[in-house]
């Protein structure tokens, strides 16, 4: 009993600590890479445990400085929100870039927040003040660009050129369409039709981006973003859909096998792993998915 209660209020205290708040604050977990979570700024990414690749990636890039003199003036009317990991590839890769972007654009830091996110399964892109809630943060890096309070645009996890020409787009006559258009497109019919309208768009959205899509990962990762902030039938209206745009891919199916069965519903996961089978006879995962649920 007294080793329970220690680990309640260790628990509790740890909590505290998080929701509290403090700048960079570090997660440190035996045996693995530590990581910065919540809302952090650049002294937290020259940290020891992070300027090996910040400072590095910060000094190899360079600006093209005939296009940050020319946004420098527009872009101070903005505010910045950039959602990143210190644990994610991409963001050790382009966020050091941004920085090196807005310094040159003399841009003022105090319109900047930055939010680490977390990669724990439970908090999966996640932080502990939930800044991300409602802003459909499926990648990262995300930076939003806002104008009097409102999002104007977003760079969703590396700029489609450069992010001093995406930049320039935004502010400019904004016809600026970032990565993973897919996602954007769904979400936006979610919150304003849910899943129903979902449902009713579902073959047009098969027309429009049947070829557009490269990778089922794209609505993959939006449908576990979904499920891990426990809206799981909108995440299995997304994995459905998935398997509609990637018939051909195993994972699709597993994927919405996988979330149909732990949110209740056996007989229709069994379905739709039976199906995958019909379609995908070699692939032993498949076959080992359907006779575990079935037993289960």
């Amino acid at each position: 009993m007294k080793t329970n209660i220690v680990s309640i209020i260790s628990s509790l205290i740890l909590a505290f600590q998080l929701n509290a708040q403090s700048l960079n604050q570090e997660i440190i977990t035996e045996g693995k890479t530590p990581y910065l979570l919540g809302k952090i700024d650049k002294s937290g990414l020259e940290g020891d445990n992070y300027k090996s690749w910040f400072n590095t990636n910060h000094k190899d890039y360079v600006p093209n400085t005939a296009i940050t003199s020319q946004i420098a003036s527009e872009l101070r009317t903005y505010s910045i929100t950039l959602f990143m990991g210190t644990w994610c590839g991409d963001s050790k890769k382009v966020v050091p870039r941004l920085y090196k972007v807005l310094e040159a654009s003399n841009f003022p830091m105090n319109q900047l927040t930055v939010v680490a996110v977390s990669r724990q399964p439970g908090m999966y892109k996640q932080s502990p003040q939930h800044e991300e809630k409602g802003l459909n943060i499926h990648r990262v890096p995300t930076v939003i660009f806002y104008k009097n309070g409102t999002e104007v645009n977003r760079i969703v996890e590396h700029p489609v050129k450069t992010f001093e020409e995406d930049i320039q787009k935004i502010i400019t006559n904004n016809d600026y369409k970032s990565n993973y258009q897919i996602v954007t497109k769904v979400d936006d019919i979610i919150k304003k039709k849910g899943i129903k309208g979902l449902k009713r768009k579902q073959k047009k959205l098969l027309k429009t981006y049947k070829e557009k899509v490269s990778s089922m990962y794209e609505l993959n990762t939006y449908g576990r973003i979904l499920f891990s902030t426990d809206r799981k039938e909108e995440a299995i209206a997304v994995f459905t859909l998935n398997t509609e745009l990637f018939p051909d891919q195993a994972r699709s199916f597993m994927s919405l096998a996988n979330t149909l069965g732990v949110s209740g519903y056996k007989e229709k996961a069994i379905k739709v792993l039976e199906k995958a089978v019909i379609l995908h006879p070699e692939n032993e995962d498949l076959k080992e998915n359907l006779k575990v649920i079935k037993s289960n």
